[in-house]
């Protein structure tokens, strides 16, 4: 299992938008993206930075993701609505798959 922390500064005004346009697409890559076993939002209490937290079988599982349509077509949805460039970092469970 690993996990993926996505960090993303969100334009001003925006921050609703980008919420509720979380909460559809993931909706919909829990029933469509293999692999894929949870994804939660959080909000700093004091701005506009969001960490997306999500859980992945597998490195392999999160690879086809981030290589796959949907994923570029989120990206370049998502350049009106973020600030600079996300960060993103991998968490994996050196003792073994958990279950």
């Amino acid at each position: 299992m690993i996990n993926v922390g996505m960090y993303y500064n969100v334009k001003e005004g925006k921050e609703e938008e980008f919420e509720r346009t979380f909460s559809s697409v993931v909706a919909t890559l829990k029933e469509k993206a293999e692999g894929l076993r949870d994804a939660k939002l959080y909000r700093e209490v004091s701005g506009r930075e969001y960490l997306i937290y999500t859980e992945w079988k597998d490195m392999e599982s999160f690879s086809k993701f981030i290589s796959s349509r949907e994923f570029g077509e989120t990206k370049e949805y998502g350049k009106d609505i973020i600030d600079g460039r996300p960060r993103h970092r991998v968490f994996q469970d050196v003792g073994g798959e958990s279950t």
